[in-house]
């Protein structure tokens, strides 16, 4: 079963279905529709859910559609998104940067 990590605050956001869609850059794990994901929080290495990936797409950071906002937290500026992503992932991200767009749905 592939996983996906998330931030403990990002966690809360899943459990309570506000967030249904993240965003991987440098992505390798291939992940396809109807995948079973174990959600894993990043800090603990602890699973808090399971989830199936409903969609997977792929843009760039300065093309993202209102499509694929949805699901996703927002940030107060694009710049401040830039800075989010850079620190998770310890690399340059700017417009180019290209992401994977991920939509999932929990499983009970």
């Amino acid at each position: 079963m592939k996983t996906l990590k998330f931030k403990s605050n990002l966690s809360k956001q899943v459990l309570d279905g506000s967030k249904t869609t993240t965003w991987r850059l440098y992505d390798d794990k291939d992940l396809s529709v109807g995948d079973e994901l174990s959600l894993v929080i990043s800090e603990t290495q602890k699973e808090f859910a399971r989830a199936r990936v409903t969609a997977v797409d792929e843009n760039t950071l300065g093309k993202l559609s209102p499509n694929d906002w949805e699901g996703h937290e927002k940030f107060s500026s694009t710049q401040r998104m830039y800075e989010t992503y850079k620190h998770y992932y310890n690399r340059t991200v700017n417009e180019k940067t290209i992401v994977k767009i991920i939509k999932f749905r929990l499983l009970t």
